[in-house]
């Protein structure tokens, strides 16, 4: 099977998590410009489904955290939501804003929530953009009905078991087309190893580690030839990628 468009990139994939959170608040649309600022051109994101069926970048299911209002968003209309803000500054924006604002950008987008599944996948097929997306969730269930709704031409992450099953038997059954989007590892049991990155590149599967914030953890990281990287502390990145000599752009 050929590689997804997504994944064509000349190096190690630098991915903004959430946008970033250094300079403006997580899945803002100032983290996201930021990011992109900065030469970014992977943004990764989460989505949620309002009341009314508005799909927007935000992370939690609650608002409390990152608004202060102890709500969540399926039960808000995009009204009541679009007053709201993040950090008590950024307003939280709509996947449609994002797609339109960064039409050459490539989205790393976490799936939330099963009422989030449908307005997604309308939403890709509306602005055209199987190429330039993977879609993550927790959820095996919730990637099987993507794979099926967005067909053979879509990339999803593994899910907790598929990544289970690469780790133990070194193979995956099924033809999608996946990327391992792992942490480090869980507990005391280390996920991306040697064996782990070389059972992933003969099942032909990227792996992309999240979320790395301390150059020392980057740099080991790419000792072992990982496929991408994702960060809360873009500066960081772009820093150690360049000092290894594996910086790329969109710009």
């Amino acid at each position: 099977m050929p590689e997804h468009p997504y994944l064509d990139w000349p190096g190690p994939i630098p991915f903004a998590h959430r946008g970033g959170n250094r300079v403006a608040p997580e899945n803002t649309m100032a983290a996201f410009e930021h990011a992109a600022s900065l030469g970014f051109c992977y943004l990764e994101t989460d989505v949620h489904r309002s009341a009314d069926g508005v799909l927007v970048a935000f992370h939690d299911e609650n608002l409390l955290r990152t608004c202060g209002l102890d709500a969540n968003i399926a039960d808000l209309a995009w009204t009541q939501i679009a007053d709201l803000r993040v950090g008590g500054t950024e307003p939280i924006p709509r996947m449609l804003d994002l797609f339109e604002r960064f039409p050459e950008h490539r989205f790393n987008i976490d799936c939330k929530a099963d009422a989030a599944l449908e307005p997604l996948v309308e939403l890709i097929n509306a602005q055209g953009a199987l190429d330039r997306v993977c879609i993550g969730s927790f959820s095996f269930k919730r990637l099987q009905t993507i794979r099926r709704r967005l067909g053979p031409g879509s990339l999803t992450c593994l899910s907790p078991i598929e990544t289970i099953c690469l780790l133990v038997f070194g193979r995956l059954p099924g033809t999608a087309q996946r990327a391992a989007q792992v942490p480090p590892g869980h507990g005391r049991i280390t996920l991306v190893s040697r064996r782990f990155v070389r059972n992933a590149r003969r099942a032909g599967i990227a792996v992309h580690v999240w979320t790395i914030n301390d150059a020392a953890e980057i740099r080991r990281l790419l000792d072992l030839d990982v496929d991408g990287v994702m960060t809360d502390d873009v500066e960081l990145l772009r820093s150690v990628y360049a000092e290894r000599g594996v910086w790329a752009s969109n710009t």
